[in-house]
Order: structure tokens, then sequence, then C-alpha cells
């Protein structure tokens, strides 16, 4: 089953293969010898999902460290569950154990049977244990579960519990699940048993509740924030909802002064917060504010983040530990700069053991549950008690476009970093390369240009002779695993129809540089048969002006972007996205051996480089700083 969909934004067209498994590839839909060897089929095709075995052979360890990309989540660890999974949490022990709590059930999403639990990895996710019932699956719903790693060791699990036990909702669709109580259960021994007895947390009764479908006598909320600890205080954000199902969402958290120290379950203190009768939310943003997650800052703030239908998340901060908030804004990656863009997904914030930050998001502006492929992480740092945010690279992916990726969790150990993410049917544990972290918490410091992969760099005396060579080794993307363009250019006019360069063939196989008539600069690929196009966001290239244009093309999630002056686009307010898919039909776009130069440029083009591999957005943003 294959069918090919035309993208089209803001005038540009972008060819994408939203493929199935075809006979004359891989059973992975790729190429022999591409990325991702082993065998299996695309996770939904056909209803079928993946077996677990099959899973388990691409595992890190099986893939050739040559040809492995990390970033597709198919490479990752699976986590034991029943058949749904969602949240999958994890907290270290001391010994160094992997407790993993999650929210399962042998149906879908919010069927009934569901219910949390708790595994145990000694490896650091590699295997793990039978699942452990932390409630067990019955007639009464356990959902939405986060932990909590205590100094002296004991681990706590926070969850919905429809403890009304409500069976009559007020209208479809029908979903107890975000209904009743929140309680908490405790284990002492590492996670192999929990408390016969839940507890109660107190969720004070305010407006949202007492204007909700039960006038306050059943209560909506759930949680996907993960207890922070500030100070010797825990605080946790959920979101409350005033109308079934999933409509006038606000934030509230817990704090307790004693949590990590008092033994006994019955003489925790719990406040919550804000105080009033308010949540954090502004009317201007819609029904939907959820999801609220939150991180301390160095001086004790708190930064909230939530997700919003309105293509874009707001964020909120408290500088007196969670009694009062900032009015929400839309988020941005530094204070008055550009909006992040981000659709209805839960967008997670964290904060390092380091005291860094980072931020998981789909980069794009949808406002549906939609476009959960892939993921992209931005690196915060804090400065005059803000955070401000890098340019955003792709942190995983799957090959299936339609796959939906999310509800993340970010382990560290011993230096290292691990993220787990769900699919709804298969959870997973990633190892995260560290040097790609790194390359966010330093953007702008970095001033250097990349020789790994370069096949060509051109300065102003060999582009004034108006051709170069290139090597006879083919450009092919699945070989390679992409490639990248490179220029510094000053347009003296941004008339279309301008070729900044150029090596295609007579059928049209090669690679060719533009200028569009949305005054904006296109990448064309072109194997002679198959082909693919994208350009800059419009309204960034201005005449007169130096410009550094950096088009990077990635045959791992099969994606086109540009970063242009140090900037990733994102498609500004003309387009969703900034970035774009290609067909994985793509391949050898080598073209001639020669590459013309400024053939028909109306300016001046004075660096060109061109590489055998995607470049890092990190890596484009250091040699803008470079400079050419």
């Amino acid at each position: 089953m294959r069918g090919i969909l035309s993208m089209v934004f803001g005038g540009c067209v972008l060819w994408t293969a939203w493929w199935g498994v075809a006979a004359e590839r891989g059973s992975d839909g790729n190429r022999p010898g591409q990325y991702f060897p082993g065998a299996l089929d695309a996770e939904r095709m056909d209803g079928r999902m993946l077996a677990k075995a099959e899973i388990a052979a691409i595992s890190p360890d099986t893939a050739h460290p040559r040809t492995r990309d990390w970033r597709n989540i198919r490479t990752g660890y699976p986590i034991p569950d029943e058949n749904y999974c969602d949240q999958p949490y994890v907290v270290v022990t001391k010994q160094g154990h992997w407790i993993c709590v999650l929210t399962t059930g042998p149906g879908k999403e919010s069927e009934p049977g569901q219910h949390v639990v708790a595994t145990i990895s000694t490896d650091q996710g590699r295997t793990w244990s039978s699942l452990i019932d932390i409630e067990p699956s019955g007639e009464i719903e356990s959902s939405w579960v986060v932990p909590l790693m205590t100094p002296y060791g004991r681990i706590y699990a926070f969850y919905n519990y429809n403890g009304d036990r409500i069976r009559k909702l007020p209208r479809p669709p029908y979903q107890a699940t975000t209904l009743g109580w929140y309680v908490f259960k405790y284990s002492d021994d590492g996670g192999r048993t929990w408390s016969t007895q839940r507890y109660r947390l107190p969720i004070r009764l305010t407006a949202c509740d007492r204007a909700n479908d039960w006038q306050g006598k059943v209560q909506m909320f759930w949680g996907i924030d993960k207890p922070n600890i500030v100070g010797g205080d825990v605080v946790f954000a959920f979101t409350k909802l005033g109308r079934h199902m999933l409509e006038l969402g606000e934030g509230w958290l817990f704090r307790s002064p004693n949590l990590l120290t008092e033994r006994d379950p019955l003489k925790i203190q719990w406040q919550l917060l804000p105080e009033g009768e308010h949540g954090i939310r502004a009317e201007e943003f819609g029904s939907v504010q959820e999801e609220h997650n939150i991180v301390p800052l160095s001086d004790g703030s708190l930064y909230c983040v939530y997700r919003t239908t309105q293509g874009y998340p707001c964020h909120s901060y408290s500088r007196d530990g969670g009694r009062t908030w900032t009015r929400p804004e839309p988020m941005t990656y530094s204070p008055g700069g550009r909006r992040i863009k981000h659709p209805r997904a839960c967008p997670m914030v964290w904060r390092t053991q380091e005291g860094k930050y980072l931020f998981w998001f789909h980069n794009h502006g949808g406002r549906s549950y939609e476009g959960r492929n892939p993921v992209w992480i931005a690196g915060g740092v804090e400065r005059a008690g803000r955070i401000h945010w890098s340019q955003p690279e792709i942190l995983l992916y799957d090959p299936d476009p339609n796959a939906r990726i999310s509800y993340p969790d970010l382990i560290e150990q011993d230096g290292r970093y691990w993220v787990s993410e769900t699919q709804k049917s298969i959870a997973r544990i990633h190892p995260i390369d560290k040097t790609l972290l790194e390359g966010l918490w330093t953007q702008g410091q970095i001033k250097e240009v990349s020789r790994n992969g370069l096949l060509l760099d051109a300065d102003s005396q060999q582009i004034a002779a108006g051709e170069a060579d290139l090597p006879g080794r083919p450009l092919d993307l699945g070989r390679t695993g992409g490639l990248t363009v490179e220029v510094w250019v000053r347009f003296t006019r941004l008339q279309a129809g301008q070729v900044l360069l150029d090596c295609r063939q007579r059928n049209g196989g090669g690679i060719r540089l533009t200028t569009t008539e949305q005054k904006t600069v296109r990448l064309e690929l072109s194997d002679g048969v198959h082909s693919a196009s994208w350009d800059t966001d419009s309204g960034v290239l201005q005449p007169g002006k130096f410009h550094h244009i950096v088009a990077i093309v990635d045959d791992g999630p099969k994606v086109i972007c540009f970063v242009v002056d140090g900037i990733l686009c994102d498609g500004g307010q003309d387009r969703q996205f900034g970035w774009g898919r290609y067909s994985s039909d793509l391949g050898d776009v080598s073209g001639t051996q020669k590459l013309l130069l400024a053939p028909s440029l109306q300016g001046e083009l004075v660096r060109v480089r061109l590489y055998e591999r995607a470049l890092r957005i990190s890596e484009a943003v250091a040699h803008q700083q470079a400079g050419p």
C-alpha cells in the first residue's frame, strides 16, 4: 500500500510518501543497506501491531553502529505493557535500578481495565521485569501515574482514581479516567510491592469545579508532570477541567513541605496553588489549556509550560513559590522573541541535574492532536530569571509519518541521558547522544566550520570561475544519510528565477538552488525520476544584505529544512511548517560532476559548501557565527 500526498504550504510544494511495506524494498520500508537494519513491518500497517520480538531484534545493541540512526524510535528498547500504554516515567534508585511507572490496559485509551503499573530494569532500560500492579485492572479505572523518588529511597506514585465510580457521563466521547480522586501509593522496596492503602490528595474546590458538569461533587483533572524537588519541597502540576470532556482546562500544582522527610503518609502536608479561585489560564487562548508542567529556576522560581490549540504552547512564571503567576503568554524562544510552534500535544520541559533546560515539542503550528512526528528538542539556559531557548534539533522520529510520539520522560544516570516515549501502543527507552544536547546549550558560543563530510568548499575566487568540480562518488541519500548545501550570498534584487548553483543533468537529476516568486530561496532535488523541493520562509531575505543560507536534507526522518542567518525556518505566519518531508523513493541526486556557481545571480555569492551528510542545526548556527 503506497500513496503519495502533496503538501502545499504557502505555495511551496513537497511530495511526501506515506508509505507502507513495498515489495521491492526491505521490510522496514527502506532501501537495502539504508539506515535502520532489521526485519520489521510498518507498525500500524493494515492494523497489525509490530510484534515485540521484531522490535527487540532492532534494539540499539543489535544495530550496526555505523548505519544505525539512534533517533529512529524503532531502535529503542521496548517497555512491557498489556496493550495500551501511556506516560512511561522513570526514577532511578540508589542501586542504579530504573523503576518505570505507566498507565496500561487490555484495550485502547480510557477503555475498561485501564490501570497503573510499575516495571523494573537493572540494565538501564534494555530489559524489564514483568508488570507489577500499583492498582489492579478491574472495575475502577486508575490512570496517568507520575513517580517521585525520595532521598531515603521511598517511591511515590501519584495518579487519577475513579473512586466515585462514575459510569454515567454527560456527553460523548465517554471518558471516566479524568474523573474522581487524586491519590498516591508508595513503595519501600524499589518498586517490587506497593502500599495496600491508597491516600487521597486534598484537591481544594474552586470555581472550575463548582461550574463543572457535577457542580463540584465530582472533580475532573489529570497530570503529566513528574514531581520536582525545589529546595526541600516537592512540587508538581496538573490540569483541572471545567467541563466534560477536556474543556476549560486550567493549571494547578501541589506543594508539600515535608513529603521528603515525613514517612507517615497521613502526616504529609499539602498546599494547592495558586491561591484563590482560578488556576493558570488566560481566556484569550481558548478552552484548551492543559497538560501543565513545571521546572524550578536557580532561585526557586517556577516556570510552567502547557499546550493549547492556538498553534503554540503558553508559558508562565511564579516568583513566590507558585502562589501567584504571571499572566500566561505564547511561549517564545527568548523574552519578546519569536513564538515556538506546537500543536495540541504534550509540550514537556525538563531541568537537568546540571541546571540546564530541555524542551520537547513538535515545531509546527497545527491546532489538533496530529503531527507528533518527528519530535524536536530545544536547549534552554537561564538568564536574569528567564529561560532562553536554542534553535531546535530533531530528537526522535518514526519512519511512518502518521506515527504519534508523545508523553516523554528524561532519565539521567552517570552523566548520560535517555528519553522514554510512547505511541500509545508501544513505549520505548532511547539513549540520547549527549553531543546533540551540548550543541543546543552552546549555540551562539561556537564559531567554527565543520570539515566532517565536506565535499566542496568554494570561496569567492573559485566562484568567480563560474563552476567547480564535484567528487566522483554518488550523492545517494540512502548511503550518506542526507546532504547539506550552504551559501553566503547578497542579493541585489530578489527577482524569481535566479540560480545560485546547479548540477542538474538533462533528465533533471541533481541539485539546484534558486529564487522564487515568493522572494525565497528554494532547494530542488531529483534523481531523474523522483523529485523534492522546499524553500526558506518568506520575508527572511532582504536585498543588499549578506545572508547565510543552509539547506539541510536529513534522510532519517526524510526532512528538508532551512537555517537562515542562524535561525531555523518555522513557517512564520504563512505556513504551518517551516520544514517538510520528501519521498523515500528519492535516491541519488549527484547530477553532473560540475557545479555551476551563480550562473544567473543578481548579486554576489561569496561562499559555497556542500556536505554529504545532514548538518545539525547547531552546526549551521556555528557556521553562521564563524562568518563567510
